[in-house]
């Protein structure tokens, strides 16, 4: 069995918008909740949920308000915003079924190793992100400041 390390809550850099550093702590909060989870379906469905608050951090501080043309998920969003992430959109995207099936009760369709993995990318998605985020809002600080 996989040596699961806690991850600690942290406080969000200043510069970032309070929406950014909400959804920053929700990603933290699910990932501590994936990390705690004895089900690998719940394991998964927390961790599936930390990447999508991630992803969402990067449209609250990227993507300009504007009239909605119907629906889109975050992942596609970010393929636009960010194309830089689109490898982890699309990784995160993929398991949006797997998600699902978990939302409507098919507990069984996670595996104890697929719960695992998405933990990992679902941390490693995180800590890119918030680095990203720290550092263009500290970019954008010093330019202010000088």
């Amino acid at each position: 069995m996989p040596v699961k390390t806690l991850r600690a809550l942290r406080s969000a850099a200043p510069g970032l918008s309070g929406r950014t550093a909400e959804l920053l702590q929700r990603a933290d909060a699910e990932l501590v909740a994936a990390q705690f989870s004895s089900e690998p379906w719940e394991q998964f469905t927390h961790a599936h949920l930390a990447a999508l608050r991630a992803g969402a951090a990067v449209l609250a501080e990227r993507q300009p308000l504007s009239a909605r043309r119907g629906p889109r998920t975050v992942w596609e969003l970010l393929d636009r915003v960010a194309p830089e992430m689109s490898r982890w959109s699309a990784y995160f995207a993929a398991g949006a079924g797997l998600r699902a099936a978990v939302d409507a009760g098919r507990f069984d369709a996670v595996s104890a190793e697929r719960a695992e993995q998405v933990l990992c990318h679902a941390e490693d998605f995180l800590d890119l992100v918030r680095a990203e985020l720290e550092s263009a809002a500290a970019e954008l600080e010093a330019a202010r400041a000088g």
